[in-house]
């Protein structure tokens, strides 16, 4: 995917997501905003893609491959809790070897 389909993407997604109608001058105002520049086709092509396609349909079987989405519920709850908890590990910085358990010293 090229910048100016994931940037445009992410601004279809926002308008649709904010209940806003999809046009190509409102995903082009977007991407000004967020100071990102594509080619001059792809806010037209894609608010062309949102008259004809349901989006909400789109988002929810979004994949790489075209399978639609399905997640269990327990992955989902487990999911969930790792991102809202994460765990504190501590790790030990290790220890600086000093010149003494070598036997000589550099300045000697």
């Amino acid at each position: 995917m090229s910048v100016g389909e994931v940037a445009c993407s992410y601004s279809l997604m926002i308008l649709h997501d904010e209940q806003i109608p999809v046009t190509g001058d409102k995903i082009s105002t977007l991407l000004k905003a967020a100071k990102v520049d594509v080619e001059s086709y792809w806010p037209s092509l894609f608010a062309k893609l949102a008259e004809k396609k349901n989006l909400e349909e789109l988002i929810l079987n979004a994949t790489g491959g075209g399978a639609p989405v399905s997640v269990s519920a327990p992955v989902a709850a487990a999911a969930a809790t790792a991102v809202a908890a994460p765990a504190e590990e501590k790790k030990e910085e290790p220890k600086e070897e000093s010149d003494d358990d070598m036997g000589f010293s550099l300045f000697d």
